[in-house]
């Protein structure tokens, strides 16, 4: 496995936040963590690339440890972190927000490149000389995922992109996840938007009030309505 995470608890402060979360990742993979708002999923994104870091359990990439090691290192391993909040440099150009998530030494085949992107995100490269703050919301979640993907990452952390995006921009959004999975790239998709995540995923994980309920396939998410109600209400 790629990523594997084993039995975490996170706090933040005193408040107990996940229990004993477990899940993992294949190379290659698309695996979506899907729950309501406030259920866990983006605290489990943030507690693999160490923002909050777990105060037990494991968290193992490419079979090395990264519990506890600082967000920059995690990065430099090859995670990649798209969180909700389109953190991007507001007054430098598209291109210039791209040029500053390049990160050298990770040269190899599949690497990202600004012309690369471009094939990827084409609106990007119509606004690659405006200023990044002054882009719609939807041309700023390609930002962030796209400077984030000049940094070559080996999988891909992705917390909650549809939000507050029009369905225009959600499709061309699925789209590109999808063209990333098929170049190889593994992907983990914390989302609300069950019928976005499962069009592309290989598996699911549901987490409710900080607790994995339940985990499967999705081909057999699509054919248990009583799972999907209990804990989505879809």
């Amino acid at each position: 496995m790629l990523l594997e995470v084993k039995e975490i608890n996170t706090f933040y402060g005193m408040s107990h936040i996940l229990f004993d979360v477990s899940l993992n990742v294949g190379e290659g993979e698309v695996i979506s963590l899907l729950g309501r708002n406030g259920a866990g999923k983006s605290t489990t994104l943030r507690s693999i690339i160490g923002l909050n870091s777990p105060k037990s359990g494991s968290i193992a990439f490419k079979g090395e440890e990264i519990k506890g090691k600082p967000s920059y290192e995690i990065a430099s391993r090859g995670i990649g972190y798209v969180p909700e909040e389109k953190r991007i440099f507001q007054e430098m150009t598209a291109r210039e927000n791209l040029e500053v998530g390049t990160k050298k030494g990770r040269q190899n085949m599949n690497e990202w490149t600004i012309e690369r992107i471009f094939g990827l995100f084409p609106e990007l490269e119509r606004y690659c000389d405006h200023v990044a703050g002054r882009l719609s919301g939807g041309e700023q979640q390609m930002l962030t995922i796209a400077r984030t993907l000049m940094g070559n990452p080996e999988l891909l952390l992705l917390d909650e992109p549809t939000t507050g995006l029009s369905p225009l921009i959600v499709k061309s959004l699925k789209d590109n996840i999808f063209r990333l999975s098929k170049s190889g790239l593994s992907i983990l998709l914390a989302e609300q938007n069950v019928k976005f995540a499962l069009e592309f995923s290989h598996r699911a994980y549901i987490i409710d009030k900080g607790e994995i309920q339940h985990h499967d396939s999705v081909e057999a998410l699509h054919k248990d309505d009583a799972i999907l109600k209990k804990y989505l209400a879809v």
